[in-house]
């Protein structure tokens, strides 16, 4: 009889388990149409908030989800507008005037930067009403009405991402993942990052009237900071030091070719962007059976393997080199002094491309300085730190 309940009660528990992995199960056909309605949703408002005309002046918002993360909107990277020392020329307009589209040619370097080289129509409606706006607007102003609409969005359309779990976020951003766009005539090359967060969680609180809207401002975290150009020479030696641990020879997973680099954030931090690669292609053929590539990988002493070894090797050595980075990360991210304790070191890992190996295009591995701070004065143990890296992962390829 006790083997009897025994069965139906693992039986019960299994119906459960499994109407609740069911229920916790994103509809993915309606997550994606809420974020492109949110899209346009949140372009609109920061429309409003600059005063720009919706058919004049495009705002581009591309929204991404990351399961276990959140959606991430991210907001075109630098507006002409907002930046009135640039010439005439290399004002960026897209758009219509008086029935003519108006754009902007690029190009981009060897270290994926883009710059803007040349117009290709330019009329003078077109230039005196970008003059207008940028001698109306400055960067800061730019910045300040973009963070109001983009919390005014969180508060009053957050709860639209119906899928979206409770203790999963809602993040905009002008920073893309591994770029970096660069302007000859923007000046001394600064750029600014902004960042609004929130739990969706909160906003649902809010939304049920069981916080006030203050209440909701104040747990929805905020950055706004603009890079320096000064250079901090313990960011210079983090940065030769993953140079050098990450090339071909050192590596036992993915590898670098091309520098590790940073930007240093007034009261946020610093970012590092990091592109790694698991293999060369050596062949290249077309025949009747299509097309045949072979690679090389030299962190792993394989040649001319062929594509589904691979991708084979890629998805095996992933997990070592997530835990790796993350370890090195630590060691190594203790030896900066120029952070401030509430300041947060970031590593953006542009991943190696690998169509349907299901490994994340991006990582975001981000700590902040008191954690490392303590880490290296042996006032944590390397366990207790190591859960304070914080692992953002992008959508798997």
């Amino acid at each position: 009889m006790k083997a009897a309940m025994k069965v139906w009660l693992s039986v019960g528990l299994m119906a459960v388990a499994v109407a609740v992995s069911a229920q916790a199960k994103v509809d993915t056909e309606r997550m994606d149409r809420d974020i492109e309605v949110a899209e346009n949703v949140l372009a609109t408002l920061i429309k409003q908030q600059l005063a720009v005309r919706n058919n004049f002046f495009p705002i581009e918002v591309e929204g991404t989800y990351t399961e276990g993360y959140g959606v991430t909107f991210r907001l075109p990277t630098e507006t002409f507008w907002m930046l009135p020392q640039w010439r005439d020329d290399l004002i960026r307009i897209e758009g219509q005037a008086s029935g003519n589209v108006y754009n902007f040619e690029t190009e981009e370097d060897e270290d994926g930067r883009v710059r803007v080289i040349s117009p290709r129509t330019a009329s003078s409606p077109a230039r005196a009403a970008a003059r207008n706006r940028r001698d109306t607007t400055s960067a800061t102003d730019y910045y300040e009405k973009v963070l109001l609409a983009s919390k005014n969005f969180l508060a009053d359309y957050g709860d639209m991402l119906s899928e979206l779990r409770p203790n999963e976020r809602i993040t905009i951003t002008n920073r893309h993942e591994n770029q970096r766009f660069w302007f000859p005539a923007m000046s001394e090359g600064k750029r600014n990052y902004i960042s609004v967060d929130v739990l969706k969680g909160d906003v649902a609180q809010f939304r049920q009237g069981k916080i006030t809207r203050d209440q909701l401002m104040g747990k929805i975290a905020v950055i706004n900071s603009e890079s320096t150009d000064e250079l901090d020479p313990d960011l210079e030696l983090l940065s030769s030091i993953f140079n050098r641990l990450y090339r071909p020879d050192l590596s036992r997973t993915f590898f670098t070719q091309e520098e590790v680099y940073y930007e240093r954030l007034k009261n946020f931090g610093a970012i590092f962007q990091m592109q790694v690669y698991s293999s060369n292609i050596v062949s290249d053929d077309w025949n009747r059976e299509g097309r045949t590539r072979l690679y090389d990988m030299p962190t792993l002493n394989l040649r001319a393997v062929d594509q589904k070894t691979r991708d084979e090797k890629v998805k095996a050595i992933y997990p070592k080199f997530e835990s790796e980075l993350k370890e090195n990360l630590l060691e190594y991210g203790r030896t900066v002094k120029s952070l401030k304790p509430d300041e947060t070191l970031v590593f953006n890992v542009k991943m190696t491309r690998c169509e349907e190996c299901g490994v994340p295009a991006s990582l975001e591995f981000s700590v902040k300085g008191a954690v490392l701070a303590d880490y290296a004065n042996a006032r944590i143990s390397k366990e207790a730190a190591l859960s304070k890296v914080f692992v953002k992962k992008g959508v798997n390829q």
